[in-house]
Parts: structure tokens; C-alpha cells; sequence
């Protein structure tokens, strides 16, 4: 998803640094983080049908066990941490360190088919705040998702590349509040987090 990759999404690679701003606040404040990602099989067989055709022809979109289907190394807790692919693809949750964790989505939304939502409900998490690549496609999805199924939702506006004006005013129409990154990790420093500064306990950050 970054420049010059396989799916290059324009504006992802400028807003990595505001990615990686808020995954290290969380990981300071003690929050959960998840990385949600996509895994193709070579085969196509597990590839959404407007894309299916191209990875059975040759394609290699984020292909199991190719760099473009791995986690940038700025996100990580360990830069050389790789992902499990057989874990990921089996529903598993992969662990990262002290409550980071890494799941796989089978389409467009986070929430579909996979352990996400028992695995927040498991944490006591009650908001959940947005960052990532491609906001007219997978966060998109992600957000109206949650939304759905009752979470308050935080969406980073410089954290989540391809999101426009049109679509900020959409996801307020819907209780989502967009705010920069900067205002996010405020909120998380020791004497905010918990005060009411944002409403709903704790946080979970969504890639």
C-alpha cells in the first residue's frame, strides 16, 4: 500500500509517520492495539471477487509470504517481526507483544468473519480509534461496522490516507469524531486517559 508497492494507495506513505505517532502512544499508555491485514492466496481462493481474476492470472497483491502483504516495519513493536500466515489465515490471532496483536480480514470490513469484535469485548474496549490506508475502502467499511455494533469510533483525519471532505462530514453525520492525530495521543498521556477527555474507557487502536 505504500509508494512504489504492489497496491500503491496514494498518500498512504505520508501518512505513515501519524500511523506510527499514535501506535507508539498507545503502546506508552498501555492501550490495545490490533493491525487488521489482508492475506491473497496464490491461488485466488480467498480473494474478493473484483480482484480474484488478477491474482489467478499472476498478480501478486498482497501475496502470502510476499513483503507487500507484510506490516510496515515502522509499525512494529520489533522490526523483524513477520507475520504468521498459516495463524492468520486460520482465524487466529497473531500476538505481538503485551496486548498488540495482528488479525486477518477476509474483505473489505475488519469486522466480518474474523475474532475482532470478541476479542475487543474481551478487553472492556468501548472506543476504538481509526488509522490506516485507503479510507474509501477498507476503513470505511471497518468504521460504519463498528459503528453497527455500538463502539464509539475515533477516526485519525491525517492517520488514514484517501479520506475527503465529503467523507469526514458523512462519519460525523453518523457520531464518528475526526479529529488529527496530535489531539489522539493528548488525550492518552496518564492525566487524560480515563478523565472523560473522550468518552467510552478504553481505547483500541485499529490499522
Amino acid at each position: 500500500m505504500l509508494d512504489g508497492g504492489q497496491v500503491e494507495i496514494l498518500g498512504t506513505t505520508a501518512a505513515l509517520p501519524c500511523v506510527r505517532l499514535l501506535t507508539e502512544a498507545f503502546r506508552r499508555s498501555g492501550q490495545p492495539i490490533i493491525h487488521i491485514v489482508r492475506l491473497y492466496q496464490p491461488d485466488g481462493s480467498n480473494v474478493d471477487l473484483c480482484r480474484r481474476q488478477a491474482v489467478q492470472e499472476g498478480a501478486r497483491m498482497l501475496s502470502v509470504g510476499s513483503e507487500g502483504a507484510q506490516l510496515a516495519s515502522d509499525l512494529l513493536p520489533d522490526p523483524n517481526i513477520r507475520l504468521d500466515a498459516d495463524l492468520l489465515l486460520s482465524g487466529g490471532v497473531q500476538s505481538l507483544g503485551s496486548d498488540e496483536a495482528v488479525i486477518y480480514k477476509p474483505r473489505w470490513g475488519a469486522f466480518f468473519r474474523t475474532p475482532l469484535e470478541a476479542h475487543l469485548r474481551e478487553r472492556g474496549v468501548s472506543t476504538l480509534v481509526f488509522a490506516g490506508c485507503n479510507f474509501p475502502n477498507c476503513p470505511r467499511t471497518s468504521i460504519y461496522e463498528a459503528s453497527e455494533r455500538d463502539f464509539r469510533v475515533v477516526v485519525a483525519r491525517d492517520a488514514i490516507s484517501g479520506l475527503y471532505g465529503r467523507g469526514e462530514d458523512e462519519l460525523r453525520g453518523i457520531g464518528v469524531r475526526v479529529i488529527d492525530s496530535e489531539e489522539i495521543v493528548a488525550a492518552l498521556t496518564p492525566q487524560s486517559v480515563g478523565s472523560g477527555s473522550e468518552p467510552g474507557g478504553r481505547w483500541r487502536g485499529a490499522g
